[in-house]
């Protein structure tokens, strides 16, 4: 059972590893910055939730499981809402004509 939980932990980390190097991709190679926000922010949120999921799998039953929920759970709210304040503010930006 340790053996597949460490391997299943290395899949989600290595899986969490490839959607932010993807997500890093987008930001570099779309071109406005709506779309290079689109590419980070989806990446970002599932890279997140592999990347702490697998953590939390290698962490077992302790303090550190509670931790790493906690922070997961503060990602999951504030990294939408704050890329979508961004996103609202660069759209109103925009909209206004001061265009960069």
């Amino acid at each position: 059972m340790t053996t597949f939980v460490d391997v299943l932990s290395a899949l989600m980390l290595l899986s969490g590893c490839f959607l932010i190097f993807t997500g890093a991709l987008g930001v570099l190679r779309f071109p406005d910055t709506l779309s290079r926000m689109h590419a980070a922010g989806v990446s970002e949120t599932m890279a997140t939730v592999l990347i702490l999921g697998g953590l939390m799998l290698l962490a077992g039953w302790s303090l550190v499981l509670l931790k790493l929920v906690m922070v997961l759970l503060f990602l999951l709210f504030t990294s939408p809402a704050a890329s979508h304040a961004l996103a609202k503010a660069i759209w109103t930006r925009q909209q206004r004509g001061d265009r960069q």
